[in-house]
């Protein structure tokens, strides 16, 4: 490629930015993407940035990934406009006229004037700081400041003026502002992040301020649009995962060498195991019973995976999901009706199910106990027990007598928590001693589950 030095320095490092958010990138998919950059060139930001996502994306939903990181390594300018607003503390009137401009830009739907006024916008109300040292720019503050949500009703009747919202009814015309609102307030987050890539660095901003894909997002601080995005991979992912077990499930119906009648048929050959004799097995689809906290910032977890279970159920003979806050019970019905619904399965499962009794806390002690009193038939020999939860017990007995009788009964019993590792058996959490009986694992995202799933379940 002949493009300047800094230029191809920067797809790579874009490349860097977009691996460690977990988008797979090889060599050849970047060499594809220089050839596009050359072929594209630079003048025409818009067509650089679609050929080189066609180049080195794999799938729409890494769009999200993709368009921060490409403004940060490849922005619309550098430095700070000259024709900027005085400052963060413009007086009231430049703040009027601005959004007097917003307003009309919202109405007209100009794209290019609301770029602009982004611009303008974060170098007037959104600087913070006082040295040089400490500068920095905030999207937050300059929205706080700017209040575009407000404009809404102006810019939606200065349609109606001018062309009688154009066929427009009047929900689909405050949508459509709704829409452009949304565009402006992207637009300066971009030039918050790139004026700050600019003071700290493109690599830093792009590792902290670039959301990561949909099965990177944390599920204890996943927000609800980030829950309805996992909710869509769900079924993708469990068609992954139902192959995956079907190849193990066949791997293991051959079955493994019988070493005994191996050595008894060699004494026909002088002692050379011609042919091994393998010992056959009866293919028995397992039981899974899922044992579930729901409680918190822990419940998006869990319906997350009784959702993924759920879709896998045709890989067991038996799947049976029960729901603790500090009371036990079974939603297995609540979850097979609610598979067409999954947005609304949590909380239909949270008002139909008995799960708290005198108090609205996490008990896991009480749980367990309840657990291995009332239904100490769904944990049998053939059965594999997950338990989702953080093991947090907000100070109450783990009850491990309860854990142990459970491990007794079960064939496996994994322990899926989704807190890191390092904030084990801090402040309330009993997880050392749990995990002292049940094998532990951080689970804190949807790709970590999805590799659990697969390594643990039972074929």
């Amino acid at each position: 490629m002949n493009a300047p030095a800094g230029v191809t320095r920067r797809l790579t490092e874009l490349v860097g930015a977009l691996r460690s958010h977990g988008v797979r990138i090889g060599t050849g998919e970047t060499v594809d993407a220089a050839h596009a950059m050359e072929a594209l060139g630079l003048t025409d930001r818009e067509r650089l940035r679609e050929g080189l996502a066609a180049a080195l994306l794999h799938s729409t939903a890494q769009r999200r990934v993709f368009d921060p990181a490409f403004d940060l390594y490849f922005p619309r300018l550098a430095g700070v406009p000259e024709t900027g607003a005085a400052g963060a503390g413009a007086p009231a009137a430049d703040r009027a006229e601005l959004r007097d401009r917003l307003a009309a830009a919202l109405a007209g739907d100009d794209t290019a004037l609301l770029a602009r006024l982004a611009v303008e916008a974060v170098d007037g109300f959104g600087g913070y700081g006082s040295s040089p040292g400490s500068d920095g720019w905030s999207s937050y503050q300059t929205l706080d400041r700017l209040r575009p949500q407000t404009l809404l009703a102006r810019a939606r009747d200065d349609v109606r003026a001018r062309n009688g919202a154009a066929g427009f009814t009047d929900r689909l015309l405050e949508d459509e502002i709704r829409r452009r609102i949304e565009t402006f307030r992207a637009l300066v987050a971009t030039e918050a992040r790139r004026r700050v890539a600019e003071r700290r660095g493109r690599d830093e901003i792009a590792r902290r301020a670039v959301a990561p894909t949909v099965d990177r997002v944390d599920f204890l601080f996943a927000g609800r649009d980030r829950l309805a995005e996992l909710r869509g991979v769900v079924q993708p992912l469990a068609r992954k995962l139902a192959t995956r077990l079907a190849a193990r499930r066949r791997r293991a119906a051959r079955g493994t060498i019988d070493l005994r009648r191996t050595l008894r048929a060699s004494l026909s050959t002088g002692g050379v195991p011609m042919r091994p004799v393998l010992r056959r097995r009866r293919p028995v689809r397992p039981e899974l019973v899922l044992l579930c906290d729901v409680s918190g910032s822990v419940s998006g977890f869990s319906d997350f995976t009784m959702l993924l279970v759920q879709a896998l159920h045709d890989q067991f003979s038996k799947v049976r999901v029960f729901a603790f806050v500090n009371r036990v019970d079974e939603v297995t019905g609540l979850l097979v009706r609610g598979a067409a619904d999954p947005a609304g399965l949590g909380a239909r499962i949270r008002a139909e199910a008995t799960l708290t009794g005198w108090h609205d806390s996490s008990d896991y002690g009480v749980a367990f106990g309840e657990f291995t009193e009332r239904y100490a038939d769904a944990a049998g020999s053939r059965s594999t027990v997950f338990v989702l939860g953080d093991a947090r017990t907000n100070m109450g007995d783990p009850n491990l007598p309860a854990v142990r009788d459970l491990c007794e009964r079960a064939r496996r019993v994994y322990w899926l928590n989704p807190e890191p590792r390092s904030q084990w058996g801090t402040g309330d959490s009993a997880a050392p001693e749990y995990a002292g009986l049940v094998e532990m694992h951080e689970c804190r995202n949807a790709r970590q589950l999805g590799d659990l799933i697969g390594r643990l379940l039972p074929v």
